[in-house]
């Protein structure tokens, strides 16, 4: 299974983000981690074993993101605002940021134009995230 890692400065949030790609071909799937989670919650979770069989056959590109939870959910000694307006900031760094990238690179892969959905997933609260992602911008995911 081909995986790259990617360390990119985010314009959104003023810093560095991680993130990795499983994968060759296929349609771009966005996966969210669970509360406060980590880009690399996807491979350490095992969750490669079970995507393994769309991954490894070209179906799909998995692109697995950090979280702000830390920052904006589960930060709760913070202002409210400043906690809300930080989650839209992640919000806008994966419309704006990601989304882009993992268009440019999926359409590369398979020799595509155009503006594929992308399927976004979670678990937990990484599932909420992704139905508000779904819900807010079904431009974009699907």
């Amino acid at each position: 299974m081909e995986v790259q890692y990617f360390k990119r400065y985010s314009y959104n949030l003023n810093r560095d983000m991680e993130f990795k790609v499983y994968g060759h071909a296929g349609r771009p799937v966005l996966y969210i981690p669970c509360q406060d989670g980590r880009f690399f919650d996807f491979e350490n979770f095992k969750m490669t074993d079970t995507w393994a069989p769309w991954i490894e056959s070209g179906q799909v590109m998995v692109f697995s993101i950090d979280t702000m939870d830390k920052e904006t959910w589960s930060n709760k000694g913070a202002n409210p605002r400043w906690r809300a307006e930080r989650h839209e900031q992640w919000m806008r760094y994966i419309t704006d940021e990601m989304v882009p990238f993992m268009r440019d690179m999926v359409n590369l892969r398979n020799g595509w134009t155009g503006y594929p959905g992308i399927m976004v997933f979670g678990c937990s609260l990484g599932a909420t995230h992704a139905t508000n992602l779904f819900y807010r911008r079904p431009d974009l995911f699907d």
